[in-house]
């Protein structure tokens, strides 16, 4: 008979995804977004910068659906980073750390930064 072993490292599969979870998750996600927003947004500056056909062809790319798409999610991803770091700086100040509270506040930013999600898109478009 073979003993199924555990796994050394805890796994996402094998975890409840609760909202803390979820919003843990989410926050390096959106961390990952806006890092390699940024190379993005200095090339189009730079693109700016230059002769007047650079800047019209810049701002046609920001206009067009992909550089929506870029702004939006950039964007996106920029207010759920900031509302779930501060609440992160509250859980690490010793405000919020019982388990009902921390799953009310991960679904409280969940919640808030998919208003912004939806505002920005209708703005975008």
């Amino acid at each position: 008979m073979a003993i199924k072993q555990a796994p050394l490292s805890p796994r996402l599969s094998i975890y409840r995804w609760l909202p803390g979870m979820i919003a843990s998750i989410a926050h390096r996600g959106s961390g990952v977004v806006l890092v390699l927003s940024v190379p993005c947004y200095l090339w189009i500056l730079h693109g700016m910068t230059g002769s007047p056909q650079d800047f019209d062809s810049a701002v046609a790319l920001l206009h067009s659906p992909l550089g929506r798409l870029g702004l939006w999610l950039a964007s996106a991803a920029l207010i759920y980073h900031f509302f779930n770091g501060i609440r992160f700086l509250c859980l690490d100040a010793g405000w919020g750390e019982s388990r009902d509270m921390m799953r009310n506040s991960a679904r409280v930013v969940i919640v808030i930064a998919a208003v912004a999600a939806i505002v920005l898109g209708v703005l975008l478009w």
